[in-house]
């Protein structure tokens, strides 16, 4: 018999939905409700359940992950998520354009401002910048998101956070080949194998993924591979071991068009970024350990340690120093302690620990003629060091009152060594534009939760962040060496408070309301006749106001429904750059309403169906709130059978995105230069394939 299989899956910071396997369906009786399952959050450190955890934090699960999707970039499963606006899943060489509360909403590309981990280990560099290239959605079973500020936990660029935990292997070693392909040339395969022996639970993933694109020059192949081992060490100590290798070779870059261009010819590319094939290539290596075990009666010691190499080209449609050869070096660790007593005769828990990141860029540029190498004209060295220390303490002031509070302590420093002597002048005659220099921070963060009933819970906090210049945006507008001296860190204060409750066992619920002021926001504007190079200035203050809400009911075993929508008034106080006063104005990229809902049947004889729709409201692609971009609305269809064949289950799939095939701009190019701000997405777009699992019984 199929055995009772438990899924849970969180629509936002709302509730878990429990999603029962073939069998145990055509048992229940249809009109049954689901109870909610109870969810533990991580994220934040010390261990607890949501509704214990004084902050905005969401938990989205494995069947929301994988199940029947297109696996090409994190916004198919989070955008479940209020209060986290994604764009640019079809561009892989600006990765995706992710935002936590307007955090990250000027990134150009990469993700900043959020702070990236999997398995506890950053994929977020000490300078604050954040990719998802080696990040194999076909292999991950949990995402959680903390909306908000949270560098009392996380240190530099955590203006929201999203830690990813990997697949693990099943108590009965099995094995799964996945392929899939669709519209404009998506094709993709993954094996993956595992198992739990008495003392190692272990997964490994093999993905190859390619797509010809929608748009002209927007190739895109990536290979990973990614293993997670986890080690019982017996004696209530374990060792986790994580690796993962990514060979991006391809990764085009159309660019953007106008607002003429984009309605009229939508599948083409910039002029400029055919010219100079622009787009990039990389390989990495990452690995990374965390161990555990007791310390003492009622502590436990956490240590983790990780390496990563990286070797990355960059072509960019300009032919001054238009490619960019890197290699990067990053390392790090940290050791954290853990204590669960009492104190003041009241149950407390705490936690302190350090951390420590070195990151080492050797960066060349070359002139690109139009798309081969041309002669060097830039060469240094660009190291970043980060140090961090931190305490969390939760005390149980009364059976239904919570209070937590904790600060982190943070160093940033950042060193140039220029290797390129030839931009002399006469101030500076040797051509020389070495430097250095530090941050230092404090972030503090206090919150309560009250239990006003037993189905509802009121919590409120105040956290903070601060956000370093990375060193890409530290780079001198000109082209020249060294780094920008007159940026600044910009820091942010949260103040918020909400209700999270539930209904009748199968509802769940939340409101967050919550104010941010933002000191010296750093802002990004593309050079003119530099196409993808940006200056970076600070911006003097702003403000961003919101609201997020979430609700998700299980009537049923078999039918789910979720709805998130996000409130947004994100705007410049005091911003003057030299095109004008732009106090007042709309923080570009950041939309007024965002709204999710879906709908999805689990029938008893192993099929199943969900619809999804997001709405995205008009936004504007400029500081100076002169260009807007469409609002629009997307609608997506998944739907699949699971056939148990003895040890063999059969998962065909399918899946239609955009179903009502409508026009809309999938990325917008945040002031970008001679008004190329559009990024159109593909049309109504489908895929399929089948996922063959055996259990080796």
């Amino acid at each position: 018999m199929h055995l009772l299989r438990w899924h849970y899956s969180l629509a936002c910071c709302a509730a878990p939905t429990l999603v029962l396997g073939t069998a145990a369906l055509a048992q229940a009786p249809a009109e049954s409700q689901n109870p909610l399952e109870e969810i533990i959050v991580t994220a934040t450190l010390l261990e607890r359940t949501l509704d214990k955890t004084p902050a905005s934090v969401s938990v989205v699960t494995e069947d929301d992950i994988q199940l029947a999707r297109q696996q090409l970039a994190l916004d198919e499963a989070l955008s479940r998520v209020p209060g986290l606006f994604m764009q640019n899943r079809y561009n892989f060489a600006q990765d995706l354009r992710l935002s936590v509360r307007g955090f990250g909403a000027r990134g150009q590309f990469g993700i900043r401002g959020v702070k990236v981990l999997v398995d506890g280990i950053p994929e977020t560099l000490p300078d604050g910048l954040g990719s998802v290239d080696s990040i194999d959605l076909g292999a991950t079973s949990q995402i959680e998101v903390i909306r908000g500020p949270s560098s009392a936990l996380y240190g530099n660029a955590s203006g929201g956070v999203i830690s990813l935990t990997s697949e693990g292997g099943r108590d009965v070693p099995q094995a799964e080949l996945r392929v899939a392909a669709g519209g404009y040339g998506f094709e993709k395969s993954q094996l993956k194998f595992g198992g739990e022996t008495e003392r190692l639970n272990y997964l490994v993933s093999l993905s190859d993924q390619q797509l010809d694109g929608y748009r002209a020059q927007s190739t895109y192949e990536n290979k990973l591979l990614s293993g997670r081992f986890d080690v019982d060490l017996g004696r209530d100590r374990s060792l986790l071991t994580v690796v993962s290798f990514t060979d991006q070779p391809v990764s085009d870059d159309p660019g953007g068009l106008t607002a003429a261009v984009a309605p009229v010819n939508p599948r083409s590319a910039a002029p400029l970024n055919v010219q100079f094939d622009a787009g990039e290539s990389l390989e990495q290596q990452r690995l990374g350990f965390v161990y555990t075990t007791p310390a003492g009666e009622r502590g436990t010691l956490k240590a983790r340690n990780y390496y990563a190499w990286r070797d990355f080209g960059n072509l960019l449609p300009t032919l001054s120093q238009g490619q960019v050869d890197l290699e990067r070096d990053f390392v790090g660790g940290g050791v954290s302690y853990t204590y669960d007593g009492f104190w003041l005769d009241r149950p407390n828990r705490f936690i302190a620990g350090v951390d420590f990141d070195d990151q080492s860029d050797d960066r060349l540029r070359y002139d690109n003629v139009n798309g081969v190498r041309g002669p060097l004209s830039f060469d240094q060295n660009e190291h970043v060091k980060s140090y961090g220390a931190f305490i969390q303490n939760e005390l149980s002031v009364s059976e239904r009152v919570q209070l937590s509070f904790g600060v982190r302590y943070d160093e940033v420093e950042f060193e140039v060594t220029d290797r390129w002597f030839a931009n002399t002048s006469a101030a500076n005659p040797s051509g020389d534009d070495s430097g250095a220099t530090k941050f230092t921070d404090t972030s503090p963060m206090i919150g309560l939760v009250v239990e006003l009933t037993d189905d509802l819970n009121f919590y409120t906090t105040y956290s903070s962040a601060f956000e370093t210049p990375t060193t890409t945006e530290f780079a001198i507008p000109g082209g020249g060496g060294g780094f920008n001296q007159t940026l600044v860190p910009q820091s942010a204060s949260n103040f918020e408070v909400g209700l999270r409750g539930v209904i009748s066992e199968a509802q769940r619920y939340e409101v967050a309301v919550f104010t941010i002021g933002v000191e010296d926001e750093l802002i990004g504007t593309e050079i003119v006749g530099s196409p993808g190079r940006f200056s970076f200035a600070n911006a003097g203050k702003t403000t961003r106001d919101g609201l997020e809400f979430s609700w998700i009911a299980s009537p049923t075993e078999r039918i789910r429904t979720t709805v998130s929508y996000t409130y947004s008034d994100f705007t410049f106080d005091e911003f003057v750059e030299a095109a004008g006063d732009r106090s007042g104005n709309v923080i570009p990229g950041t939309p007024e309403n965002l709204l999710f809902a879906e709908f999805s049947y689990r029938a008893p004889r192993g099929w199943f169906v969900a619809v999804d729709a997001t709405y995205v409201d008009e936004q504007f692609g400029d500081s100076a709130n002169a260009v807007v971009i469409p609002d629009y609305t997307l609608a997506n269809l998944r739907m699949g059978y699971e056939l148990e064949l003895d040890s063999l289950v059969l998962s065909p799939f399918l899946g239609v995105n955009n179903l009502s095939d409508d026009a809309y701009t999938a990325n917008a190019r945040i002031n970008a230069a001679a008004n190329r701000y559009f990024e159109p997405g593909p049309g109504r777009t489908g895929y399929g394939g089948i996922a063959v699992n055996w259990k080796f019984r």
